[in-house]
């Protein structure tokens, strides 16, 4: 679902920020050490997920630098907890963090504020859609979060997997039409009678390989419980039954 791998990204020249280090790999880290050297001044992460975080600690070990993120969970301690406006001052660029729940309640995207450029970690990748997964996911907060990121001024962005994205404002767009649908199509499968979220897989993800439903679940679990926090559907669990509200 993630493509070739996660992406590790050096921000700077004679001070460095490392934006998530990935899992913890001995070869990788010691090549991203390599490249930043004693000038590896920060270390941080969007979220505490096992592809974007335990490798904090080995760069940490490494580089002496420090570690900042939102919380400390998931085996992931940061030495500073950020949220929605930080700012990492550097001599030559400005970082300031974003808070985005929706893929994990503890997400940041940071907007590196001279160039505009957002590194998005899984809030928005490039090549393929996000996954939500209740509890910490949450369909709602997620498309809030897009929303938001669409009302700033955003040049490119720098995912946490797939290639650089130059035209945020479409991809964004691309992704809230693309909920919308599967929000729609899901909403109409629970009021033909579908029960179950494996009923509901089934029917909308018909045009998705069946080895990638066990994850399209999540994503319509998450759907559901915004579609019940609506007053639209009834239902609950993950493995439970799901029916259209009553009439209002």
């Amino acid at each position: 679902m993630t493509g070739p791998g996660t992406n590790t990204y050096l921000v700077g020249i004679d001070e460095i920020a490392v934006i998530d280090p990935g899992p913890d790999d001995q070869q990788h880290l010691d090549t991203v050490a390599a490249c930043g050297g004693d000038r590896i001044r920060w270390i941080l992460v969007t979220h505490t997920h096992s592809d974007h975080s335990p490798g904090a600690a080995g760069l940490k070990a490494r580089t002496g630098a420090p570690i900042l993120g939102f919380d400390g969970r998931d085996d992931f301690e940061p030495d500073e907890t950020i949220g929605e406006g930080s700012c990492l001052e550097a001599t030559e660029f400005r970082l300031r963090a974003v808070h985005t729940p929706g893929h994990a309640s503890n997400h940041l995207c940071y907007l590196l504020e001279q160039e505009r450029m957002l590194f998005s970690g899984d809030h928005i990748m490039e090549g393929s859609t996000v996954v939500i997964s209740p509890p910490d996911g949450d369909m709602a907060a997620y498309l809030d979060a897009l929303r938001r990121l669409k009302t700033m001024r955003i040049r490119s962005i720098a995912p946490g997997h797939g290639h650089l994205i130059g035209d945020p404002k479409a991809k964004i767009d691309e992704y809230l039409t693309h909920r919308g649908e599967r929000e729609r199509a899901i909403l109409d499968a629970v009021r033909a009678g579908a029960e179950t979220v494996d009923a509901v897989v089934e029917r909308v993800y018909a045009d998705v390989p069946e080895a990638l439903h066990p994850i399209a679940r999540h994503s319509v679990h998450a759907h559901l419980l915004k579609l019940r926090s609506e007053g639209e559907v009834q239902g609950a669990d993950l493995d439970g039954q799901w029916s259209a509200a009553a009439a209002r």
